[in-house]
């Protein structure tokens, strides 16, 4: 009862009001701020960011001890290391590398993958890419990008991976937003997207 009374004084429900604007106005200016950093950050174009590119080596006589690699994680079977080897998720070792000395261990493997950079394996596409010689490929892409791919591909860190976000499948691959553009190669490293077959 006592309740009800206070709410119905004006000054009551004045407080409660201005409050509610206070509150709205902060809210605004806050989600402004964040949108106009996101905003400055998209704007951002890193012309001088340059990929480290990974030289070529053998893990046998490299002067460079490898203690941990990089790998693809997410195959049911394959994997690819970021020295480029492809094997069978039983012949990981440890330190997240391929067994090298294994024999479904290959490195630089094309395997399924056609002229134009475009495979249906994803550790063949990444393992691919890693090739020495698809550098000066990769960065023709990275130059050419548009804006929103080249903030996205900017914050790779390496070689290896800009092929890992190279080779997934993007909206280059589909076409109609629900059927792949080829459904028997549809991991792409390459410049252009795969080719259109018909439905």
């Amino acid at each position: 009862m006592v309740l009800r009374r206070l709410l119905r004084r004006r000054w009551v429900l004045g407080v409660v009001l201005g409050l509610s604007l206070l509150y709205f106005v902060t809210s605004t200016l806050k989600q402004e701020e964040r949108t106009g950093r996101d905003r400055t950050l998209l704007q951002t174009s890193e012309s001088d960011h340059r990929i480290p590119w990974k030289v070529k080596f053998n893990l046998g006589n490299s002067s460079r001890q490898i203690t941990q690699c990089r790998n693809s994680i997410q195959g049911k079977t394959l994997l690819t290391d970021e020295l480029g080897y492809v094997c069978e998720r039983k012949d990981l070792l440890v330190n997240g590398c391929c067994n090298v000395n294994a024999p479904s261990s290959r490195q630089y493997i094309c395997k399924s993958c056609l002229p134009n950079g475009c495979c249906s394996v994803y550790e063949y596409c990444v393992s691919c890419c890693l090739q020495p010689d698809k550098q000066p490929l990769l960065e023709r892409f990275l130059n050419r990008a548009a804006e929103g791919f080249q903030n996205l591909f900017t914050a790779v860190e390496d070689h290896f991976e800009l092929c890992l976000a190279k080779c997934r499948t993007s909206s280059q691959s589909v076409q109609h937003e629900n059927t792949y553009r080829n459904p028997q190669a549809k991991y792409c490293y390459g410049e252009s997207p795969p080719e259109l077959l018909p439905i």
